[in-house]
């Protein structure tokens, strides 16, 4: 017992600077290959900048590397990022100087990798991005402070103290690695592992430990202030624009492409659709009551509607381990450093397919990267097929049917129009209104959409069919409102009219139709709490918005108020997520209905006419219909 007191003692003089060497070293064994920390090393030195014998990186250098579009503007705030995650898990420290270790550790934070060693979700990373693009100052200031030149002498005093950890840490982790069995990574397949131990069962643990063997009570504390500041902090809407637009790029990216590839073709008109979807995620946080967002609203928000959000940051910092000084297939060569002279990207061109085979008139490729925020990208980006496009094939349902029938996996519909004003104009706007119950509620948020136009949708797990009886649908069903405010509304258990196809139309979280108008009922469309519902014309659509919820779909997590959008639709897509073996299998099937259709047509009459004529009189298909014959019934 008296060894275990004096070793804690001995451990709570060590310092936090020291605790975060460590920390370092530990993500550095654990989160990474030995190939990936060469290449690491690698293009660390090879673009530093060197001051009072400390190497590290400039805003210029980084955003240079990753190549951020100067046209999007979010290059100092992807550095303000940086130099906050390179202090973590000390904010006390931040903004930290780009040192090698603070760049590992950015690297760590911004692909997950830290999941090997801290086992935590998510949500723990959305609070720390969080908290690295937040800001305390009241007046919302965009600028932020930078490493000052006393951090430099601070880190210049401590480097004499003890080894270069710029180079030592790395290096020892990178022999420490090749002597262990090798762990799960998401690294390069020529350095994968063969297995894994139960050597990481304790990581969690171990992480606690570590930050105990320092100071476990400083380190708590600090924890707790940071935990109750960030409740005061906010991020600056314009800010929080420009890293949209930057995500909303991003969001097919891969490890293997250069983010230049996205950036050329951002032209004034890109610009503003792109700066048009994000003001539509903006104003789910809503910015009209704030100059700011808050944590309490980004921490409801992104998990809700925005899950996959933060996804693109993964591929863009793996750039970090990819450099094309290193050739796999040839000795190592020896590395020189040169100044960074252009934005050349870091990892190998490759010919891509495109992103979508074409684009709708509602679905573009913004459009397509906001719905990658809460729909899995491997789902979208390459994967989707126009399967009913309205303006193509004529707004019906029976076109609908023709094009989208057989297709055997998940599928996502668009719609958009402009909202109806409250008094109906014209013979069909009033005929419309009158299959409708009276509107109790008020239109739905404008945003910053003075043309009142709507753009909703819904991501349907099954493949359709008529529905006749009862609603088809799965948990994984989405009901979204993409413009002019975002927000994603999940499938409820309490009901499970998810989907309904008839001949009065289609319905999403509403009842199904019921076959006969039973006296004293209302003849009116019945619409449910969350529900969107289009017409049988394909001529008008009503998305209700009840904040009590008890249907299909949840309410909305953030606005508690009731609204209803009564809208004309302009454009209809129906949009296949498959690939070509989906294809493949609708286009069998498609085959045969055709050949069954054609044997039934083809049917000859049999030797025996009269035979054949009287058992087709019994069914009621010819002769004297009002003599009595077969029950069709």
């Amino acid at each position: 017992m008296g060894q275990g007191h004096s070793d804690e003692h001995v451990a709570r003089d060590v310092s936090t600077e020291q605790l975060s060497h460590e920390l370092a070293l530990r993500f550095a064994k654990k989160c990474f290959t030995p190939l990936e920390i060469t290449h690491f090393k690698d293009i660390f030195r090879a673009l530093a900048d060197e001051q009072d014998g400390i190497q590290y990186w400039k805003e210029k250098t980084l955003c240079r590397f990753l190549v951020i579009p100067d046209a999007l503007g979010p290059g100092p705030l992807i550095y303000q990022m940086a130099t906050y995650l390179g202090a973590f898990p000390f904010p006390s420290l931040a903004p930290s100087i780009l040192t090698i270790e603070a760049m590992l550790k950015v690297v760590v934070v911004m692909t997950e990798r830290y999941r090997v060693v801290l086992k935590r979700g998510g949500a723990d990373r959305n609070k720390l991005l969080f908290r690295s693009l937040a800001v305390f100052d009241r007046r919302m200031s965009s600028v932020y402070e930078k490493p000052s030149q006393d951090l430099f002498e601070s880190v210049r005093d401590e480097k004499s103290e003890k080894v270069d950890t710029s180079d030592a840490i790395l290096d020892e982790a990178r022999s420490q690695a090749t002597g262990e069995e090798p762990h799960p990574t998401s690294g390069f397949s020529v350095d994968k592992p063969a297995n894994d131990t139960d050597e990481d069962e304790d990581d969690d643990e171990l992480a606690l430990a570590a930050l105990e063997s320092l100071d476990a009570i400083e380190v708590f504390k600090d924890d707790q202030r940071a935990d109750t500041k960030i409740h005061h902090a906010q991020i600056p809407v314009d800010n929080f624009r420009r890293l949209l637009m930057l995500l909303l790029v991003i969001a097919p990216l891969n490890a293997q492409e250069s983010l230049s590839r996205y950036a050329e073709r951002l032209t004034p008109h890109r610009i503003e659709s792109l700066k048009e979807v994000a003001d539509s995620i903006l104003w789910s946080f809503t910015p009209e009551q704030n100059a700011g967002i808050f944590y309490q609203a980004f921490n409801k928000i992104v998990p809700a509607s925005l899950p996959y959000m933060f996804d693109g940051l993964n591929p863009l910092f793996e750039h970090f381990l990819f450099s094309k000084n290193i050739d796999l297939s040839k000795r190592k060569r020896s590395l020189t450093s040169a100044p960074l002279t252009s934005p050349i990207p870091q990892v190998p061109d490759t010919p891509v397919d495109p992103l979508l085979p074409c684009e709708g008139d509602i679905l573009n490729l913004d459009i397509l990267s906001q719905l990658s925020f809460f729909i899995k990208g491997n789902n979208l980006f390459h994967r989707l097929r126009p399967l009913y496009l309205g303006a193509n094939a004529g707004f019906s349902l029976g076109s609908i049917e023709q094009k989208v029938f057989n297709w055997r996996a998940p599928s996502i519909l668009l719609v958009s129009g402009t909202r109806l004003s409250s008094t109906p104009a014209g013979s069909r706007e009033r005929a419309f209104a009158d299959t409708l119950p009276p509107k109790r509620f008020p239109d739905g948020a404008s945003g910053n959409n003075p043309r009142a136009r709507v753009i909703f949708g819904a991501y349907i797990d099954v493949p359709w069919k008529h529905t006749y009886k009862e609603a088809i649908g799965g948990s994984e069903m989405l009901l979204f409102q993409l413009s002019p405010v975002h927000e994603v509304f999940r499938a409820s258990i309490l009901s499970t009219d998810y989907l309904t196809f008839t001949k009065t139309g289609i319905g999403l979280g509403c009842l199904p139709p019921q076959p006969k108008n039973v006296s004293g009922m209302s003849s009116h469309t019945a619409l449910g709490p969350v529900s969107l519902m289009l017409d049988s014309s394909l001529e008008f659509g009503v998305f209700t918005h009840d904040s009590t919820g008890g249907g299909s779909f949840h309410p909305s997590q953030t606005r508690k108020n009731e609204w209803q959008d009564r809208f004309e639709i302009e454009s209809l897509e129906i949009w296949g997520c498959g690939g070509d073996e989906e294809a493949k299998k609708q286009r069998a099937a498609w085959v045969f209905e055709e050949r069954e259709a054609e044997a039934r047509r083809s049917v000859k009459m049999g030797k025996d006419v009269e035979s054949d004529r009287a058992l087709l009189e019994m069914a009621g298909l010819v002769g004297n219909h009002s003599a009595s014959g077969g029950s069709m019934g």
